[in-house]
């Protein structure tokens, strides 16, 4: 079973109505999977900073669920994480003081590791991926 689907289970527990009321906001927090298939995926959608602005921009700031009750779409947010982590929600300062800072995050630091990987071999990606005056 996958992981968005036990979380709408536990969001019908919580706040009423089915499953299939609350699998879309719960498959959203989990999409960044598809870039990092391991749990460091979580950096993108799983913290304060995300659950407090970006979901109620896509869902509302409310949905109402198969019961008719109102549910809060940073309440549902909020339950999936805490779920993840044993029950808190790190910040987006937790995630990026636990990376080490890399040169091509500064202006003149040269190119990330996957620029680099589109590079071998492929002269024409330099021109592609150029960015002037970024």
């Amino acid at each position: 079973m996958a992981k968005p689907w036990i979380h709408a289970q536990s969001s019908a527990r919580r706040f009423g109505g089915k499953p299939e009321d609350y699998i879309e906001i719960h498959e959203f927090l989990d999409t960044s999977k598809s870039a990092v298939p391991d749990n460091r995926h979580r950096i993108f959608t799983h913290n304060a900073w995300f659950i407090f602005f970006i979901p109620e921009k896509i869902f509302g700031r409310n949905i109402t669920n198969s019961n008719g009750r109102e549910v809060s779409v940073r309440e549902i947010c909020e339950q999936h994480v805490q779920e993840d982590f044993g029950g808190f929600i790190p910040s987006a300062q937790d995630w990026v003081q636990a990376m080490d800072m890399q040169p091509w995050m500064n202006a003149a630091g040269g190119p990330p590791p996957s620029i680099k990987k589109l590079r071998k071999g492929k002269p024409r990606t330099e021109q592609v991926m150029r960015f002037d005056n970024d």
